[in-house]
């Protein structure tokens, strides 16, 4: 089981901007300390955590952060409604569009995504497969 995922930034107030446009609405709350921010989902008194939890930190060996290619860090949505609208909400938080929300070929008939990248340039999808929505088939 993956238990966080790190991404590197070098602008801590613009990469708060941009994640905090859409993580919340995913129900993960913000922790921000001198370290950078995590976000993680809540956990109820009793349970063990949801995982995976997300991270968005000054690198450690203080060189600039870059994006890794072929790196991608996918968030499910609840549906093709949120999908759209978390995207439009992260674009206009900064981030810069890798590909509108839709159906894509390669992928199964439920499977609903969009692509964006942080302004680090790092890569997010956002994505549903909720099969109460319209399919790609229709």
């Amino acid at each position: 089981m993956i238990a966080y995922v790190t991404v590197g930034t070098d602008d801590i107030v613009g990469a708060k901007r941009f994640y905090s446009a859409f993580l919340p609405a995913l129900g993960y709350a913000l922790h921000e300390g001198p370290e950078g921010l995590s976000y993680a989902l809540p956990v109820p008194p009793g349970e063990a955590p949801t995982l995976p939890d997300f991270y968005v930190k000054p690198t450690f060996d203080g060189r600039p952060a870059t994006a890794g290619n072929g790196a991608m860090t996918a968030f499910e949505a609840r549906d093709q409604g949120q999908v759209r609208d978390l995207h439009r909400a992260a674009l206009a938080a900064g981030g810069s569009d890798e590909g509108q929300p839709g159906f894509r070929d390669a992928y199964g008939p439920n499977f609903f995504v969009s692509y964006l990248r942080d302004p680090q340039g790092n890569k997010i999808a956002l994505f549903s497969n909720n099969p109460n929505d319209p399919s790609r088939d229709g």
